[in-house]
């Protein structure tokens, strides 16, 4: 907390963002501006709600506070840069960005808000970097509702690669460094994100549909087609990483791609060996080609962002915001990403200082936001003291609306 002191003026908002971030990896099973307020012993919410959305502070700003913390604490030289998005499913059509799309959160199209996020994933740990709330057309298409909204008369629509690009270039002007990006089709199809990252001298590992179209010594080809050609001596059993199953194994496979350009491309194909299912990668090195397994670990690096959305959303809260406005959104998301950093440094530096024994797994950040909960935070906010206004809360809100419904029908 003390990195991010100084981007507040006054006291109040610095010990509220404070108590925030502690209700944040507190055991609440709902956390939200009402539930942390009651559970840090505060009579009412407004502190909380004010901190999100009128107190002056720049949330771009603990951003990257956020950002430099986790590379100076998980910092590696062949760190893996990983962008994917994930839906939080929302109601009503006041809450920016919300619309009916697809989310894979809920597995098919709901009303729902989309964020992209950058991941950064070295050896020891991973953690978000950056976010980007993704804003659709039918949103950037009506000024007055983005003003509503606090997006801005001028919110320009910007697709999930441009906002990833956004984040990436945001990250190599800050002075950080990362070898690899990883990311799915969505990006991987993409060119103008490609040639950005190649610009930039950023190499890559992007999944690609089985159509997309790649050029070989003796062509242009489908990724589909190419992979037929393979032959059986062509392929390499080798491991993606490991996984709650242990080791995931796949056979790999690579062909040289032909470009003018300078730095090395390839077709990394990857096929279940159960399944045979296939999978299609586009790689580039702006140095000399690198060993198939440096392709594989950065490939199997993808899955580190699900593993985040899982941890920051079930240990940090990352979607329970219940806020509407742009400002609230990104002060809230922003907190949270600091929360879950928190605890993959935590567990990055136990691993190193205390490894497990053999017989025992390696602590998880769940089991550091429980241990943290029992020494740190239960001893600071005794239950004891805790206010209980929850029933009053209940009653208000059931009161209001009995009002507004007399209010209607005398309308009517």
């Amino acid at each position: 907390m003390a990195r991010i002191a100084g981007r507040f003026a006054r006291v109040e908002p610095r010990r509220r963002v404070g108590r925030l971030v502690l209700g944040l990896l507190s055991d609440l099973p709902r956390k939200n501006c009402w539930t942390i307020a009651e559970w840090a012993g505060v009579s009412t919410p407004d502190g909380m709600q004010h901190l999100l959305g009128r107190a002056k502070w720049d949330a771009n700003q603990v951003r990257d506070d956020v950002r430099a913390y986790v590379v100076e604490h998980l910092r590696d030289d062949q760190a893996v840069l990983v962008v994917d998005e994930t839906g939080d499913v929302k109601k009503g059509t006041d809450t920016v960005g919300v619309q009916r799309q697809y989310t894979g959160t809920a597995g098919r199209i709901e009303n729902a808000q989309v964020v992209v996020y950058l991941v950064y994933a070295g050896r020891r740990g991973h953690a978000a970097a950056d976010r980007e709330l993704y804003v659709p057309r039918s949103w950037t298409s009506d000024p007055d509702r983005c003003r509503a909204a606090g997006l801005g008369d001028k919110t320009e629509f910007a697709t999930k690669p441009q906002l990833a690009a956004r984040m990436v270039t945001r990250f190599l002007d800050a002075g950080h460094r990362a070898a690899w990006l990883a990311g799915d089709e969505v990006y991987g199809g993409n060119p103008t994100l490609r040639a950005a990252l190649e610009e930039r001298g950023t190499g890559y590992v992007l999944a690609v549909a089985c159509s997309h179209e790649v050029t070989t010594g003796a062509g242009k080809f489908r990724a589909d087609t190419l992979a037929r050609k393979v032959p059986k001596r062509a392929w390499q059993k080798l491991s993606a990483g490991s996984g709650a199953k242990g080791h995931r194994f796949y056979d790999w496979a690579v062909i040289d791609l032909t470009d003018p350009r300078p730095g090395s491309r390839q077709l990394l194909i990857r096929r279940n060996r159960s399944t045979g299912e296939l999978a299609y990668y586009r790689y580039y090195s702006p140095a000399a080609a690198v060993p198939l397994t440096t392709l594989v670990r950065v490939a199997g690096s993808r899955w580190r962002v699900e593993e985040f959305f899982q941890s920051g959303k079930g240990l940090a809260a990352l979607d329970q915001h219940q806020v509407r406005r742009y400002p609230s959104w990104s002060r809230w998301v922003t907190l949270a990403m600091l929360a879950h950093a928190f605890l993959a440094v935590v567990r990055a530096n136990e691993h190193d200082r205390d490894p497990a024994p053999d017989a025992l797994i390696p602590l998880t950040c769940n089991e550091i936001q429980r241990l943290f909960i029992t020494l740190v935070i239960r001893p600071a906010f005794d239950p004891v003291h805790r206010l209980g206004w929850s029933d009053w809360r209940r009653r208000h809100q059931a009161r209001s609306q009995t009002s507004r419904y007399r209010r209607q029908a005398a309308r009517r």
